[in-house]
């Protein structure tokens, strides 16, 4: 466990409940701090900072450290968060008032104040708060570092709620960004879109086809007011703030919030002075309603466990996912009535009347939800042929979202169907005079394309006829097998191999999706070892294997090829992003598939391809350290060890190396023990044969030319470390020709530091970077090495 720790001395009494946590974690775990540090790819320092209490740590670091210990990272952000809020009152920071912006700069002050407010949430979480569309992440990160400020209203009020700040504020805060920006027009803050001086219209509703309430049973129902209902009566749901209380619980669908998280999501950042016992009011008269143990209290937080298809949310979840498998089977009569049933149960705004941040972004999220269910409806309905019947439908929904360029198209193809081109053609002029007065954008890729086909006539775009029962029995499901061969000649990675079964083989048991990525640098066995676990776990997954190589591949075309694999027909697969990748979960679902990702650059990369379904596992293979993709279990893998890299070599060589074995082990020397380099020397021999392995190693002696004898048909290293480097950075990039220009093997961070000008922090935050590249290795203790092939590719590289 190492020595003792220092006696925590802070005035935020937060902080001090924060840091005594992580310890009691790291005592529960009987681990020290170099052993977490290892499983979770930070320094031990970096973790021993964060429990130490002299300062707020990261949540990077915090969340790292709850990783490592097996802890809940929810209490840990908890905590954090209100450790953060202390030192923030501590400092006398307040609330940033909206009336004293009269700037850009003062606006974009006051927005990372907001940010700092909030508890600085990753941009991920922001764009997860703010709801579908209202604030990209990357957009979100140029406002944090002062880049830019929001476009317009609907982003400002998607900017305020990603930050938590209070519905009742938001006007306030879009009258100051009108102020800063210069704009006159009256804008309407978020849910109304923004649209043109016209009053706003609601699209008339689909014919509702709501399902009655159960005569049995608890029901509850939030796509419209929070409701409850016992045997079939009405209840009482109390309050405002109960019924955000309930909601909260409902939505969360049996799982336990904290009272923390409760008090935040029912007032915000100012709850009031007996917020806590209030809310435990609320607890006990909801609970007197229910029938015992559907509201119940768990490790100081609430969660209400009701049965199936007791929420008008899970009926409307479940319908949704029906009508997809329906039209992946080619069923679109089936879907089409499956989502009218969904849509029927939204009964005006959800949680209508509920205060507080979280009714708010539930609010926005159900919305847009409602509107993806109606938009699939009606691409089904045009493919049934209904085009007469949905343009007035249609022409109502353009009126009230006339951004939906989605809604645009739609209507622009139900026209056109119906002979009625020069209109459709002057939907699509309309939308680009509103995008352009409103926004200075231009329509989408799929807007444009679609007009160009109407002004050709092209055929295609005639009436799509609804398949036959005979057509859609055609549609079947395909059990893929894609896995690659094994290498015949793997070598070693015992440990490395069982760790990933284990994690793999969890599928069987049905609980949360396993995700395994293999990382490591380029040429070290990632692909070999996620294949040979592959093919080792391939049993518990009867539905099939899917493989794929994401190198130069967006999501788009790898969810392309994932839909084709599992027999969904090209005709039906959508256009856009998102729709593709809920058709491919809705193929997955109630399947067990092994899904095995190649090659992949980042965690972003990747999330588009996550399964949803229980059964499912996925295994990643990528150069970087993945610790950002939540609930992935991550095998680093390194370079062999000399025994194992003279095995390898000797079984490709295919014959016994006597009387060779010291110029075999300086050829695996030269090698840098890579794999990759391993069998590229190894086939050399083979290609030749009248060479022995002397004459090998003399080939391989000189460093200058080592990279180009390490070559043999299509295996070759110098491309892979050449991809590694051409990956990074302009910073990266010098830092790594710096600190390959140095005579040392191995290099401390002070040495670090010293050659590239940096501080001590900076230096070890550019090294780790590199290592995550695959470009360096750490050695622990703060100490750090470029590996002999990469460093040698730098030798050739202009010097900084």
């Amino acid at each position: 466990m190492g020595r003792k720790e220092k006696p925590i001395a802070s005035s935020n009494r937060a902080l001090v409940s924060l840091a005594r946590w992580l310890r009691d974690q790291r005592s529960n775990s009987g681990c020290s701090y170099a052993e977490l540090a290892s499983r979770v790819g930070l320094h031990p320092t970096t973790l021993q900072r964060a429990a130490s209490g002299q300062s707020v740590p990261t949540e990077r670091s915090v969340r790292a450290y709850a990783i490592a210990c097996g802890a809940s990272v929810d209490t840990a952000m908890d905590l954090w968060r209100q450790a953060r809020r202390g030192r923030l009152r501590g400092t006398g920071t307040a609330s940033p008032s909206p009336q004293d912006i009269d700037g850009v700069e003062m606006l974009r002050a006051g927005l990372r104040e907001l940010h700092e407010l909030a508890g600085r949430p990753s941009v991920r979480v922001m764009e997860e708060r703010a709801g579908a569309g209202r604030l990209p992440h990357s957009t979100a990160h140029r406002i944090l570092l002062g880049r830019t400020v929001p476009r317009d209203a609907h982003q400002m009020t998607g900017f305020l709620a990603a930050c938590l700040v209070a519905s009742s504020d938001h006007p306030a805060w879009v009258a100051a960004w009108q102020r800063a920006c210069g704009k006159q027009q009256d804008v309407a803050p978020f849910p109304l879109p923004l649209q043109r001086r016209v009053p706003h219209r609601r699209a008339a509703p689909t014919v509702p086809v709501r399902p009655s309430v159960p005569a049995s049973g608890l029901y509850a129902a939030v796509l419209g007011p929070v409701r409850l209902w016992q045997e079939g009566e009405p209840l009482p749901t109390g309050s405002p703030q109960q019924r955000a209380l309930l909601a909260a619980l409902v939505l969360r669908e049996g799982r336990t919030a904290t009272a923390a998280e409760l008090i935040d999501e029912l007032w915000g950042e100012e709850p009031p002075p007996q917020a806590l016992a209030a809310l435990r009011t609320y607890a006990s008269r909801l609970r007197k309603m229910m029938e015992p143990g559907t509201l119940v209290s768990e490790s100081g937080g609430y969660a209400i466990r009701l049965p199936d298809q007791a929420c008008d949310v899970t009926i409307a979840v479940h319908l949704s996912r029906q009508a997809e498998q329906m039209r992946i089977q080619g069923d679109l009569q089936h879907a089409r009535t499956l989502l009218r049933h969904a849509l029927g149960l939204w009964e005006g705004e959800p949680l209508a009347g509920v205060p507080g941040p979280y009714a708010e972004a539930q609010r926005v999220r159900l919305e847009e939800w409602r509107l993806q269910l109606l938009e699939n409806r009606l691409d089904m309905d045009l493919a049934c042929g209904l085009h007469a019947d949905v343009v007035a439908e249609l022409t109502s929904l353009t009126s009230a979202y006339p951004l939906r360029e989605r809604l645009r198209e739609l209507l622009m193809l139900a026209l056109y169907r119906g002979g009625r081109q020069a209109e459709a053609l002057a939907v699509y002029a309309d939308t680009r005079r509103l995008l352009a007065d409103e926004l200075g954008v231009d329509p989408q890729e799929g807007l444009t394309r679609l007009q160009q086909r109407i002004l050709r006539a092209d055929p295609q775009l005639a009436v799509e006829t609804m398949p036959s029962p005979a057509d859609a029995q055609a549609v079947s499901f395909i059990r893929p097998a894609q896995l690659p061969p094994a290498v015949p000649d793997f070598i070693g990675r015992s440990d490395a191999l069982a760790e990933l079964t284990d994690v793999l083989s969890a599928a069987a048991a049905g609980g949360s999706l396993p995700v395994a990525t293999v990382c490591g640098p380029g040429g070290v066995g990632k692909t070999a070892l996620a294949v040979q676990a592959g093919h080792a776990v391939a049993p518990f997954f009867p539905d099939g294997h899917l493989y794929l190589n994401l190198q130069q591949r967006t999501p788009e075309a790898a969810l392309a090829a994932a839909l084709h694999a599992l027999g969904v027909a090209k005709t039906i697969v959508p256009a856009s992003l998102q729709e593709r990748s809920a058709l491919y979960r809705s193929a997955l679902h109630g399947r067990r598939v092994l899904v095995v990702l190649d090659h992949v650059k980042d965690s972003a990369q990747v999330q588009w391809l996550l399964p949803a379904a229980r059964g499912c596992a996925v295994l990643i293979t990528s150069r970087r350290r993945m610790i950002d993709l939540a609930g992935a279990h991550v095998v680093e893998l390194d370079v062999m060890s000399p025994a194992e890299a003279l095995q390898l070599f000797t079984r490709i060589v295919g014959r016994p190396l006597s009387g060779e074995h010291g110029q075999a082990r300086y050829v695996m020397a030269a090698c840098g023990f890579l794999p990759l380099a391993i069998r590229a020397a190894a086939c050399r021999l083979l290609a030749h044969r009248s060479w022995t392995v002397s004459d090998l190693a003399d080939k391989l002696a000189d460093e200058d030319s080592r990279l180009d004898e390490l070559r043999a048909g299509d295996v070759e290293v110098k491309p892979v470390i050449e991809d590694s480097y051409h990956q990074l950075s302009p910073e990266q990039a010098n830092g790594f020709r710096t600190l390959s220009s140095s005579t040392d093997s191995f290099l401390t961070l002070r040495q670090a530091a010293r050659l590239l000008g940096y501080s001590v922090t900076d230096a070890e935050r550019l090294s780790e970077s590199l290592v995550d590249a695959g470009l360096l290795t750490s050695i622990g203790g703060g100490t750090y090495q470029v590996p002999l092939l990469a460093w040698l590719y730098a030798r050739a590289l202009p010097h900084p």
